[in-house]
């Protein structure tokens, strides 16, 4: 690869980090070919791209953003590395990696670290707390659920108070009369 490949390559990654605020860095040294490419069909059934990129490349590319990304340098962007691009869904990454372990029966892919809203989050052990977390739209689902709830029982009341007085008021109609 000559040097305006890698710049190219360099500037594209850049573009991909900053139009996704949400990327995985694994590890999937140690896979068979076929594991490999399970890996990456199951990633593209689920709108996730995934990239085997060099170490060089990836810190080059996140050193040109706004968020600091040097914790990443000593510990997440050593041996092989493969990121995996999410778009606006935080935890879908992390699920099909627990999705791909469990059905390949293995420990691989590794998650190296993982870039959230630009918060860091560095280590395999973060892997079950990402795979919890809510999406966007399940938090504005949530939100909306709850704001919508009193409203909901208020109406309610109403009907069923409503039906109650209107009741009591023919009962009472019916009485003068």
């Amino acid at each position: 690869m000559n040097r305006v490949e890698k710049a190219a390559l360099i500037e594209e990654l850049v573009q991909k980090f900053s139009a996704n605020d949400n990327f995985y860095i694994t590890d999937a040294s140690g896979m068979s070919v076929a594991q490999t490419n399970d890996l990456r069909r199951l990633c593209f059934e689920r709108g996730i791209e995934y990239r085997v990129v060099k170490n060089t490349m990836v810190q080059k590319a996140l050193a040109q953003l706004d968020t600091d990304y040097v914790p990443f340098d000593d510990s997440v962007l050593r041996g092989f590395t493969g990121v995996m691009f999410s778009g606006e869904d935080s935890n879908a990454p992390a699920k099909l990696i627990k999705e791909f372990r469990k059905k390949s029966g293995g420990e691989s892919p590794i998650l190296k670290g993982a870039s959230i809203d630009t918060d860091l989050f560095i280590g395999n052990e973060n892997l079950d707390m990402l795979s919890k977390l809510k999406s966007k739209a399940e938090l504005i689902g949530e939100v909306i659920t709850i704001l919508q709830s009193p409203a909901k029982n208020v109406i309610s009341g109403l009907k069923g108070s409503g039906g109650k007085l209107a009741g009591i008021l023919k009962t009472l109609s019916e009485r003068e009369n």
